[in-house]
């Protein structure tokens, strides 16, 4: 997986920073978008962003390569994964909070309106 998923010499490096550190982010901003009534296609554009600042982290602590296509979407589809999860988490917790008369939770990413 070395060199096809990351660059480091340590999976844990990867694991850390994209998946940890990166990751918090992405959840934060698809929590802070959901709270905000935005819609998904602006988390979209915030996680891009998002995917080039953890390029630059590995760049600047790990020596990793800044502008490599490759190492970008995968950091950015990691991201994205946990974007939308913590977006469709907190769009469900407001659909059932807010409007509790009229919707129930289904699932932990999902509501259905109630019967």
């Amino acid at each position: 997986m070395q060199g096809i998923l990351y660059e480091e010499q340590s999976v844990w490096q990867f694991f850390f920073i994209t998946c940890l550190l990166g990751g918090w982010a992405a959840w934060m901003t698809g929590r802070a978008c959901a709270l905000t009534w935005r819609t998904p296609v602006n988390l979209f554009v915030y996680v891009l962003g998002l995917g080039i600042a953890v390029r630059f982290i590995h760049h600047a602590l790990f020596d990793g390569t800044m502008f490599a296509l490759q190492y970008y979407v995968v950091d950015t589809v990691v991201l994205m994964v946990l974007g939308f999860l913590g977006y469709r988490y907190t769009r469900t917790k407001q659909m059932v909070t807010q409007y509790r008369w009229l919707y129930e939770r289904s699932s932990l990413l999902g509501w259905r309106p109630k019967a």
